[in-house]
């Protein structure tokens, strides 16, 4: 019995013909290249668009931010083109959040003549689960992680240090802790197209989710500035939830074979 293999299987041919077999190295990489040029044209408009609401987007994301500081600490920066280059810095990322729907979309035309027939179906869910993650795990970061980082670093002034922290540092961190939470988000839609592959099943990820939360409150651990247990729960709870999420997920979605005989 051929094993199942999808739109990989030639019979004409006589075994396994991927469907890139009969592209030759130059039309992969054209394929490449128009699917990255089509991505940086959306991130464009979407840097365009921002521009028009730069203002509004910039006090957004330091509301949190000045609201954690001490009372009375302005954000400061020392340099002529300092926050000028905040500014373009922030409608860049905007634009690409604007464009990430698009972007993914091209991400996956770009993958799906590598996979099987009845896995392209998976197109819309790939865009909309991935988008929502980087949605989610932004929000996350923009409410709870970096607040409370600041909040933190807050707690050394005194008489003799005040904490006035530069506009480029401040949102350096911003865009790290946003980036760290955005990959963490992206759990269930990893777990959901592994499971599609039968790579991972429900089973499994159950079987070892204590080393899963051993591994969660380790990288709290390290994101978190302060070492309380209290900080430690409020950063590594959300990634133990959307592991139990992912293990749901990966019961529904994956085949019978993958799944635990009754």
């Amino acid at each position: 019995m051929a094993p199942a293999l999808g739109n990989w299987y030639d019979p004409e041919a006589d075994g396994y013909r991927p469907p890139w077999a009969g592209l030759s190295l130059l039309d992969l990489l054209e394929q490449f290249r128009k699917r990255v040029v089509r991505s940086c044209m959306a991130i464009a408009v979407g840097v365009l668009v921002a521009f028009t609401q730069i203002d509004r987007i910039v006090a957004f994301i330091f509301a949190p931010m000045r609201r954690a500081l001490p009372p009375g600490t302005k954000l400061i920066y020392t340099a002529p083109g300092e926050a000028f280059s905040l500014y373009v810095n922030i409608a860049l990322i905007a634009g690409t959040a604007l464009a990430s729907p698009f972007v993914l979309f091209q991400v996956w035309r770009l993958i799906a003549p590598a996979l099987y027939t009845n896995q392209k179906k998976f197109a819309i869910p790939f865009v909309l689960m991935s988008t929502g993650g980087i949605v989610a795990g932004w929000l996350f970061s923009h409410y709870i992680v970096f607040p409370y980082m600041i909040e933190f670093f807050g707690t050394f002034s005194s008489a003799n240090l005040q904490f006035m922290p530069k506009v480029e540092t401040a949102f350096d961190l911003y865009t790290k802790m946003l980036l760290g939470m955005a990959i963490v988000f992206q759990m269930p839609t990893a777990v959901f197209f592994l499971a599609k592959m039968g790579l991972v099943s429900a089973r499994f990820l159950w079987s070892h989710i204590k080393y899963a939360i051993l591994i969660i409150f380790i990288l709290a651990a390290i994101l978190t500035p302060s070492g309380d247990p209290w900080n430690q729960t409020v950063f590594a709870a959300p990634m133990v939830l959307l592991y139990l999420l992912s293990i749901g997920i990966a019961w529904v979605v994956a085949p019978p074979a993958a799944r635990p005989s009754a």
